[in-house]
């Protein structure tokens, strides 16, 4: 008994058909026209038929192994029985890589991995200390940005007058960004002396890091009735005005009461244009939550769930060590990823989600 295939016969099944109904519609002359619509479909076209291919050739192992070992039960040749054993033998390896292959396959990509992000920094604990350190992580989100060729626009910040922030919002545009950073989401620790103790005492101080998938106004449609918007004058650090016109812009959803604030560009347009993009992401986000809580099961940890009170890293400067609590995985590299190199986090916690979400989609 293959209990594999059977796990999987029904979603193979749901494959074929959806492959049906993908081929039909790029045969649309409206998704020929349209390239974003053409180009989604045709790389689920891609990943279909892949998948059909491998299940196609998976059956076939599966019934030349079935074949070989009626042969040794049913025949009394021993040279034929030798040659059926090898085969079988030989083909249960290539049908095992073959599964493993149908089960990453299988696992259901997340649709907004894809999709450019938005990132907002905001120091926690610590007075000056966090909005310093926040000022520490935008450095190295930042120099991460860069050496990935992505490009980034800030939409808001509030600098505070020692040089760290308050808050820090920017987009980042690139291929992949949001499938990359989402698991930055959360807690940041840091423990060092900070520049204004003078007594040499190991201070802990936090900033929170959200990372949120951009919408698109096909994603998120706002009612021009739904949002409420405020002008006031820009300020900077100490809360001194450094804008003689009314050009910072408060908008306020009222079905959600979300608030998002912008004043760094002197333009009004500009500072409401940047604020509608920042709150559209966050309505997106609040949107694929709900549809998380109604269409899954609750996850094995915390991995990629974006839980954005969980204490997921801590940066200690002393002993110059960085350690990733979901995963339990410690660097002494604090220097390195500081300075834009928090590759290797990013990566063992892309190969753990993977991990659960196999269990998930097999067991």
């Amino acid at each position: 008994m293959d209990t594999f295939w059977e796990k999987i016969e029904n979603k193979i099944t749901s494959a074929e058909e959806r492959l049906k109904e993908v081929e039909k519609s790029l045969e649309n002359p409206e998704v020929l026209n349209n390239h974003e619509k053409l180009a989604s479909l045709s790389k689920e076209h891609n990943h279909l038929k892949t998948l059909l291919d491998e299940a196609q050739q998976y059956k076939k192992i599966k019934k030349k192994i079935e074949e070989d070992e009626n042969l040794i039960q049913n025949s009394s040749d021993e040279e034929l029985i030798e040659i059926a054993r090898q085969e079988i033998e030989e083909n249960k390896e290539q049908k095992k890589s073959i599964e493993n292959s149908l089960k990453e396959l299988l696992i259901p990509k997340d649709p907004s991995d894809d999709k450019n992000a938005i990132m907002e920094i905001r120091a926690g604990t610590g007075g000056d200390e966090a909005a310093l350190f926040a000022g520490d992580l935008y450095k190295m989100y930042i120099k991460f940005v860069e050496r990935m060729g992505w490009k980034k626009e800030v939409l808001g910040s509030n600098p505070t007058e020692l040089g760290g922030f308050k808050e820090i919002i920017f987009s980042i545009n690139g291929e992949n960004v949001y499938g990359t950073l989402k698991y930055e989401s959360g807690v940041h620790r840091v423990q060092r002396v900070p520049s204004t103790e003078t007594q040499g005492r190991i201070h802990t101080s936090a900033a929170s890091v959200v990372v949120l998938p951009e919408a698109e106004e096909v994603d998120i449609k706002i009612e021009p009735n739904d949002i409420k918007m405020d002008v006031y004058r820009s300020s900077g650090p100490g809360g001194q005005s450094v804008n003689t016109t009314d050009s910072a812009v408060r908008i306020t959803h009222l079905p959600t009461n979300l608030v998002v604030t912008c004043q760094d560009e002197k333009s009004q347009h500009k500072n409401r244009a940047k604020a509608m993009k920042v709150l559209r992401a966050r309505l997106y986000d609040l949107k694929q939550k709900e549809k998380e809580k109604k269409t899954t099961a609750s996850r094995r940890s915390m991995i990629g769930s974006g839980d954005r009170s969980v204490k997921i890293r801590t940066y200690n400067f002393p002993q110059g060590r960085v350690t990733d609590h979901r995963i339990n995985l410690t660097l002494y590299k604090l220097s390195e990823i500081l300075d834009g190199h928090p590759d290797e986090f990013i990566r063992e916690l892309q190969i753990r989600e993977k991990e659960e979400r196999l269990k998930d989609n097999t067991d």
